[in-house]
């Protein structure tokens, strides 16, 4: 599995992540659905990298109106 370094996002009006954005990569940009099937068919990883801290991992939720991107840390 590779990993992909994400260091930005569309979102849409209400906020929610439509895709995973690094300019300058190939595979930039992906769509939300696109990395959704990367992260669950263990094809791709997406992380974020902060001066701060270690890399966080993006991951799939499955919420009460579908499935999700998150990341457990929100704020560097």
């Amino acid at each position: 599995m590779a990993t992909r370094y994400v260091k930005a996002t569309g979102k849409d009006r209400d906020g929610d992540i439509t895709k995973l954005c690094n300019s300058g990569e190939t595979w930039s940009s992906r769509s939300k659905l696109d990395a959704i099937r990367d992260i669950e068919n263990n094809i791709h990883d997406y992380r974020v990298k902060w001066t701060s801290s270690e890399d966080t991992t993006i991951r799939v939720v499955n919420g009460s109106s579908g499935k999700y991107l998150r990341t457990d840390l929100s704020c560097h």
